[in-house]
């Protein structure tokens, strides 16, 4: 079978490498790909008209799956189009990927089907909501309707810094249309985890705990970012509490679309908060997460190809899945000045060094090749990952292996997975 996939980032080279690895596959295309995941796949760039204008090219070369990586696609319906045309396509519809495009919706539609959440409030005038931050406590968490790149959440502890957040967004267009509406809702207070599942609009199948550090510097401070590391499994999320969370959240999610005659296919990622031992839901997620995706399938053993036909098809397989006892950690590299304005054209050099360890992945982001090797060419580079047996050790691993890579401007965090040693 030939696979398609459709994206440029570090979770697309991490779904090529995993899907190139399976028996059931000949050849991996990837569109538009990036300089890692050349290496994996062949790239070629998108026509002219998009990414619709790939229909004729999976039909000339057999394509036996589509999977859509990125989030923009999905909304756009992109899955639409291409299970009209005949495709097996991995991913849910336009009007299943509203969890996500829309804040409102999402919020709306957990309210309707009594999933937890933080109380909110929905605004479509800056001046109204100026009211509403004026006339309640704080903190708030402030969140562009549409979507934003996984930049457009705001938390704010004080009045005026929630005000000019508002006006930011709604006057001054800062996430584009995405801001036309906003949601404010109360600050939970407790400890994040990524919740990932795979279905087919009834059977469900849970993938490994994760925890993203979204936030760009040390201790969660700064602004918000796609994602500047991330590991597997999360402590926070082990244990009796999937039980609850798949009873309280994804059950419900997934009964609740059907309900509403929006059948869910493809995959569910809840970004929750555990609030004294219980989870709120803080987001919906309607793709893999970027980074959780890449220590998420550096442990899986198990063949990922009969899952994505299974949910593209309807009949998901539901036996266990099998994953290394390791932990797995993603440590990000980005270009200095991300996730606002950046340089980039760097060349990045100590790669070489990396690529014979068993146990370490090099996951590219932003990349481009050049005479020597590769350029910076993205705010998000590239994705050191390593396995371990203790979170000490992988610890130690991932970041003896980011200190090897350098590029001009490069930025990290140092403190990915330190939340995980506290439970231990």
């Amino acid at each position: 079978m030939r696979v398609l996939v459709i994206g440029s980032g570090g979770r697309e080279h991490a779904l090529v490498w995993k899907i190139a690895q399976s028996p059931l596959v000949e050849k991996v295309y990837c569109c538009p790909g990036n300089a890692g995941i050349s290496r994996v796949a062949e790239c070629f760039s998108l026509p002219e008209d998009g990414y619709e204008g790939l229909v004729l090219f999976c039909q000339e070369q057999e394509i036996g799956l589509v999977v859509v990586g990125p989030e923009q696609p999905l909304a756009d319906g992109l899955v639409d189009t291409y299970r009209q045309a005949g495709l097996t396509v991995f991913g849910p519809s336009a009007a299943a990927a509203r969890l996500e495009g829309s804040k409102i919706f999402a919020k709306e539609f957990m309210l309707r089907h009594h999933i937890p959440t933080a109380p909110f409030s929905v605004f479509d005038q800056s001046a109204n909501a100026v009211a509403h931050l004026e006339n309640t406590p704080g903190p708030w968490v402030i969140k562009a309707d549409g979507l934003a790149a996984g930049k457009g959440v705001i938390i704010c502890h004080d009045c005026q810094e929630a005000v000019n957040a508002v006006r930011q967004i709604m006057d001054d267009h800062i996430f584009g249309k995405a801001g036309h509406r906003l949601v404010i809702e109360d600050m939970l207070r407790g400890e994040e985890g990524s919740f990932i599942v795979l279905t087919d609009g009834k059977n469900i199948v849970p993938l490994a705990t994760s925890q993203d550090h979204k936030a760009v510097f040390n201790d969660d401070r700064g602004p918000n970012t796609g994602g500047m590391g991330a590991y597997s499994p999360a402590p926070v999320l082990e244990g009796p509490i999937k039980d609850t969370i798949m009873a309280t959240i994804i059950k419900p999610t997934i009964r609740g679309m059907a309900l509403e005659g929006i059948p869910f296919r493809g995959v569910l990622y809840a970004g929750l908060m555990i609030v004294d031992g219980e989870p709120f839901v803080l987001e919906y997620n309607v793709r893999f997460g970027d980074p959780e995706t890449q220590p998420i399938l550096t442990r899986l053993t198990s063949d990922l190809v009969p899952l994505l036909l299974g949910s593209a098809r309807g009949d998901i397989p539901t036996g266990p899945l099998v994953w290394r006892d390791d932990f797995s950690i993603i440590v990000i590299l980005t270009s200095g000045g991300y996730p606002g304005k950046y340089d980039q054209g760097f060349e990045i050099s100590g790669l070489d060094q990396l690529e014979d360890s068993p146990d370490l992945v090099v996951f590219h982001a932003g990349t481009k090749p050049s005479s020597s090797g590769y350029l910076t060419a993205g705010g998000r580079v590239l994705g050191i990952t390593a396995l371990g047996p203790t979170i000490e050790l992988t610890r130690q691993k991932v970041y003896e292996a980011v200190k090897r890579v350098h590029f001009d401007q490069c930025h990290y965090r140092t403190d990915i997975a330190a939340k995980a040693l506290r439970r231990f």
